[in-house]
């Protein structure tokens, strides 16, 4: 569905029943969903019991954050109607046979971008003052003086520009550095990048291939879309100052592990902080974990307190919403990959 109102099915009840997918945890306050008016049922499923579940059932809610058992379920789901994801990236959901049904996606989209804004800055911080590397120093009980870098001044690029890229944006601009933006479409006097250029290296003098270089910080928040996939390889390595510094806050496989490792023995590229990886939990054999120039983070940049709650009462907006047949607010263009506004 593109209306982002999802049509009745012909002949289904006129309370749907909702399946709520869940790892092992079901969501907080589950009471809140279970005793929504208007809803038939509500069926509890982990990836084993899914196929299960899906037969006659409308809405779906995926809680298992990076599950992919929805795809080997699809032949059961004969009357869904609504799937909605509590997560933003929608990457492992944008399987074939749901891109092209007529089924509306949803994601949560707003709920990470203030907490991802602050971890990036903080990435910034530790960095330019090198609190990473204090914190090795106070554990070997040495005392060695030396100059920090500004954060004023300092440019960064943050490719992605949807509410997550707009948040650090805005965020890295209030510390004074000066942003630009990577995106689908590029253009000038955009209100939090100024300039957004074309998040693409197959256009050579143009977009990327002129943006890496002038940037301190190259700061990764896009969805994974076959256009980012491996974006961040040994050509975009190439191109970036020996001086800067990535971030990966997106999704891991935007950054090809391998050339950065390169990378960053080479010198080619100062440091890296990581939060998403190819394969999760980042293997203990993985050469990053020892690098003194990369900050490792499990995946948890988005994940303050309350953001559990907060995912709850998106999605019973979006289940109000449903209910009453108003159009959804989070909709996925399936084509792309992520909501509109990109």
């Amino acid at each position: 569905m593109t209306t982002g109102t999802p049509s009745p099915s012909s002949g289904a009840p006129s309370a749907p029943r909702l399946v709520v997918l869940h790892g092992g945890e079901p969501p907080p306050g589950r009471e809140r969903i279970d005793g929504r008016p208007g809803l038939a049922a509500v069926d509890y499923a982990t990836a084993d019991t899914l196929g299960d579940a899906l037969p006659g059932a409308r809405a779906l809610l995926v809680w298992d954050l990076f599950t992919e058992a929805l795809t080997a379920a699809w032949p059961k789901a004969d009357a869904l109607e609504w799937v909605h994801a509590a997560t933003t990236g929608v990457d492992n959901l944008m399987f074939p046979g749901l891109v092209e049904s007529g089924t509306a996606v949803t994601n949560s989209r707003g709920v990470f971008d203030r907490p991802i804004a602050e971890t990036v800055l903080g990435f910034v911080v530790s960095f330019a003052k090198g609190l990473h590397i204090t914190r090795d120093l106070q554990r070997e009980r040495t005392w060695k003086w030396r100059e920090t870098e500004p954060v004023a001044g300092r440019h960064a690029l943050v490719i992605g520009t949807g509410g997550i890229g707009r948040a650090i944006a805005r965020l890295l601009s209030a510390a004074g550095m000066t942003v630009e933006g990577a995106g689908r479409t590029p253009r000038t006097g955009d209100p939090d990048f100024g300039t957004v250029v074309e998040a693409s290296l197959e256009v050579p003098g143009a977009g990327l291939h002129e943006a890496l270089p002038r940037a301190d910080y190259v700061v990764a928040a896009a969805p994974l879309t076959p256009a980012t996939r491996g974006l961040i390889g040994a050509e975009a390595l190439g191109r970036m100052r020996p001086t800067a510094r990535l971030i990966n806050v997106g999704r891991g496989p935007t950054v090809v592990e391998e050339d950065l490792v390169r990378a960053l023995r080479s010198g080619a590229v100062a440091g890296a902080a990581l939060d998403v990886f190819a394969a999760e939990p980042l293997p203990t054999d993985s050469p990053l974990w020892s690098m003194p120039q990369v900050i490792v983070s499990p995946h948890m940049s988005g994940d303050v307190e309350g953001w559990k709650d907060e995912l709850v009462r998106l999605f019973l907006d979006e289940l109000d919403r449903y209910l009453a047949g108003e159009p959804l607010r989070n909709v996925v263009d399936k084509r792309r990959g992520y909501p509109a506004g990109h």
